[in-house]
């Protein structure tokens, strides 16, 4: 019994022992494999990454434009850092084609004659044709540029004025006929000071009959109305080129009133055709509570129809003539202007506003708005029912200011855009801009461009220009290009109707050189809250495409007037939704898109940009689910409370902006209205 167990026993230490030398055996061979495969691999990785490397800097890698790409496409390669989960990965293809022009400004959007040529009946073949002769000129302005053909020092010279119109002179004036010759406009070379005067000797017209809607409102029954009202307004005429000029003060005295039927003075500012809110006097003092401009009430009162005594109500002055209390004597005038009486105005530019005073007597005051000084009112213009018999302006500024916008331009390191850095980008930021608005540029790099996220890098902006008509635009624009690295050049011949291209060089940009999760478009007299922005992107699952902004449903084209569409440029009734253009956001999946289609030539272009784009998403769904998110707060006209964006801020209303961001906890619009 005992031999039994002990065999038993030496049996089992005979096999632990065999299993312990196995074990042995198989980590040794492990180690052995190792070992081998170390060997093999430090070599390859000094012979192709550390080389590659070394010969090329880090770049951020493009990124391919759908799902399709990655089906025909060699396989990925890896990327940088981590990859969008809408976003397609790159390739090496790609990587290389990207590396040509990503030290320079010019966009790498790919433009060949064909890039043109557009083969659909969709009615968008003028625009290609006009897409294709802007490019060529374009093409060919930036090549002279390149060349040096147009020199730097001979453009940046000081010029002498070439007339007499031009010198800054103390005082200026005009007769009936000299202010008719020169087109009802005053020009006043160097603008306002404070303490600047203008006095206008005039008499309005009888009154006339009128049916126009826009000026006069019908009631029921009625075929016209009697109108007589006229314009005064200081205009900025050197302030923005091939733009209307803003309208500084818009001062329009009606005598026999609009909708209230009773005299009324309207007073207003109109910065790129948009309204200000209007500020109007009806014949009643301003509220004592109100404030002041200077120490001048707002609106000044006159005798109106309904009411002939002082603000006091009928009972309250019965009452007192009762108890025998002795009444204030006051002085009631009639409305400062009457038809066929000779007037004489006077305008004159305080510390807080413009003062008006009509034959000796205070009747309005208007505090400055956000956005222009006294300086840029460089122009006084009288139409409407009015006969002008003099105008004299005094105590105008004898310096010479510099009226070229690049000046406005401050080289300082301060201001450079970041370089892109190995990180990932959330959020590509492209800001169209116009070759001479380098007063916008400057406001947007001084204000929202120097949030932390963008100064982080975590958010990249740049600007996308197209060339000027003019080269001393182009050559000072190429040096701003070259000192701040926030420009990136669209080559061809800047139009209106051809916004549209850059927009796509945006979605290039933002999806192949940036490499960015979620894409934006804005203008540069968009302000940005890029934190808010961000965060809205955020809330849509990292897995869903999607299209943010201030969405349009079921808009319809205008068939007549200044943005009339043809039914050869659009034939059905309403254009796809669409959000509207000052901002909106994409997912980068659907900007690759974008660019995929372009260099096939299946986009089609439409002269209206924010159209165009809402068009493009409308493909895009038809393959793959796009999620519409509207938001108000995405501001098209303004600025509203708790902004996304607010639009047509002026550079000076932009810096204010920022001011009051840094300073307050929530967002405040500094529209002075």
């Amino acid at each position: 019994m005992k031999k039994s167990k002990l065999s038993k026993l030496d049996r089992f230490d005979t096999f632990f022992s065999l299993a312990k030398q196995r074990s042995v055996q198989i980590l040794f061979a492990v180690g052995f494999m190792y070992l081998v495969l170390v060997t093999l691999e430090i070599p390859f990785v000094f012979r192709t990454g550390f080389s590659t490397l070394s010969q090329e800097p880090l770049t951020r890698l493009p990124r391919l434009a759908s799902e399709v790409d990655i089906q025909e496409n060699e396989a990925p390669t890896r990327p940088l850092s981590s990859v969008s989960r809408n976003a397609s990965s790159p390739t090496r293809l790609q990587h290389q084609k990207q590396l040509r022009n990503q030290s320079g400004i010019v966009s790498n959007l790919s433009f060949d004659a064909k890039s043109f040529e557009q083969s659909a009946k969709d009615g968008s073949s003028e625009l290609h044709k006009s897409a294709k002769l802007a490019w060529e000129a374009g093409r060919k302005l930036w090549e002279e540029l390149e060349s040096g053909m147009v020199k730097i020092d001979s453009v940046n010279r000081l010029k002498k004025p070439k007339n007499e119109s031009e010198l800054c002179r103390p005082s200026v004036s005009l007769s009936e006929s000299e202010f008719l010759a020169h087109g009802q406009v005053m020009v006043l070379p160097c603008g306002l000071t404070l303490g600047s005067h203008i006095t206008v000797v005039g008499k309005p017209k009888a009154a006339h009959a009128e049916t126009n809607p826009r000026i006069a409102l019908l009631k029921d029954g009625e075929d016209s109305v009697m109108v007589s009202q006229f314009l005064m307004e200081l205009q900025g005429l050197k302030t923005v080129d091939g733009e209307d000029p803003p309208r500084i003060l818009h001062f329009n005295p009606r005598l026999k009133g609009d909708w209230s039927r009773k005299p009324v003075i309207e007073q207003n500012t109109c910065y790129r055709m948009q309204w200000g809110t209007p500020m109007r006097c009806e014949g009643w003092r301003s509220k004592a509570d109100d404030e002041t401009v200077d120490g001048q009430a707002k609106c000044e009162k006159w005798i109106r129809d309904d009411n002939d005594r002082s603000e006091e109500s009928n009972a309250t002055w019965w009452l007192k003539r009762l108890i025998g209390r002795t009444k204030k004597v006051t002085v009631d005038w009639p409305f400062p202007f009457t038809e066929g009486k000779l007037f004489v105005l006077t305008l004159r530019a305080g510390l807080e506003g413009y003062h008006v005073n009509a034959d000796g007597r205070h009747i309005t005051s208007f505090p400055y708005r956000t956005g222009y000084t006294v300086e840029d009112a460089t122009g006084l213009t009288l139409k409407g029912d009015i006969y002008v018999h003099s105008i004299f302006a005094a105590s105008l500024p004898t310096s010479h200011p510099s009226f070229a916008p690049q000046r406005h331009l401050e080289m300082s390191n301060r201001w450079k855009a970041s370089p892109l850095s190995e990180r990932p980008v959330d959020l590509f930021i492209g800001v169209l801009s116009a070759g001479n608005h380098f007063v916008e540029r400057m406001a947007v790099r001084k204000s929202w461009m120097q949030h932390k996220l963008v100064k982080s890098s975590n958010v990249v902006s740049r600007f996308f220009v197209a060339m000027h008509a003019r080269n001393e635009v182009n050559v000072e624009l190429k040096r701003e290009a070259d000192f701040f690295g926030d420009i990136v050049l669209v080559p061809y011949m800047d139009n209106y109707d051809l916004v549209v291209l850059k927009t796509i060089a945006i979605c290039e940009h933002g999806g192949r050189v940036v490499g960015a999760k979620y894409i934006m478009k804005c203008d540069d007299d968009t302000f940005v809250r890029v934190d808010a922005v961000i965060n809205e992107a955020k809330k849509v699952n990292e897995d869903r495409s999607f299209y943010i902004g201030n969405i349009n449903y079921y808009h319809k084209p205008l068939r007549s007037g200044k943005w009339a569409v043809t039914y050869e440029e659009w034939e059905e009734e309403a254009y796809p939704p669409y959000a509207n253009g000052p901002g909106y956001i994409l997912s980068s999946d659907i900007s690759h898109f974008i660019v995929s289609e372009f260099e096939k030539h299946n986009l089609r272009l439409f002269k209206m940009e924010d159209v165009s784009m809402g068009m493009w998403v409308e493909k895009f769904n038809r393959t793959k689910e796009v999620e519409y998110v509207h938001s108000l707060k995405f501001c098209q006209f303004g600025c509203i409370e708790d902004y996304y964006t607010a639009h047509y801020q002026s550079p000076r209303q932009m810096i204010c902006m920022w001011d009051k961001l840094l300073k307050q906890t929530t967002p405040q619009c500094c529209n002075m209205r």
